[in-house]
């Protein structure tokens, strides 16, 4: 910027109430999103001896579940630590993908197929319906905070954003 406040050519436009890492708003996403994505990841784990017993030798549904509670657990604790986009993507694409395959083997009976069981529950209990709540909330939180971030990105007078360099609508 020049002396009389006005921006000059690559210079990054006022942030004003930046929704970011370091804002209220930004620490409060994150630490719900890594709630319930850790709540997804502890229901998980608790439940995967279980359904391995399933099928004790194969792959089966409890290698699954511990799979998803790393997962879900990895991306809850880089979304506390970091809260940067790609925490967002991964926490988006761990919450999403779980609840996705937990609609699906709930709602149509698939058959197994290569290494995957057979997973169709045609019931909701308890720990299911924690667990599709838990990863309905971080997808969506996770949602609400990159659609923030990219509203938040600084742009430059030219029309570009001043951390990508690239175009901006």
């Amino acid at each position: 910027m020049s002396q009389d406040h006005t921006p000059t050519h690559g210079a990054r436009a006022p942030e004003p109430g930046r929704r970011g890492r370091g804002s209220v708003a930004g620490l409060v996403l994150r630490v719900l999103a890594a709630a319930a994505l850790f709540v997804d990841a502890i229901v998980h784990a608790r439940l995967a001896t279980g359904y391995q017993s399933a099928a004790p030798e194969g792959f089966g549904e409890g290698n699954l579940f511990l799979a998803e509670a790393g997962a879900a657990a990895a991306a809850g604790l880089y979304v506390l630590v970091r809260g940067s986009r790609p925490a967002w993507l991964l926490a988006l694409l761990t919450a999403g993908g779980g609840l996705a395959v937990l609609l699906l083997y709930r709602y149509i009976d698939v058959p197994a197929f290569g290494p995957f069981p057979a997973m169709y529950e045609p019931v909701w209990f308890f720990d299911k319906t924690l667990t599709a709540l838990a990863q309905g909330a971080a997808a969506l939180l996770a949602a609400t905070a990159l659609i923030l971030d990219r509203r938040s990105r600084p742009k430059t007078v030219s029309g570009t954003s001043a951390t990508t360099g690239r175009d901006t609508p």
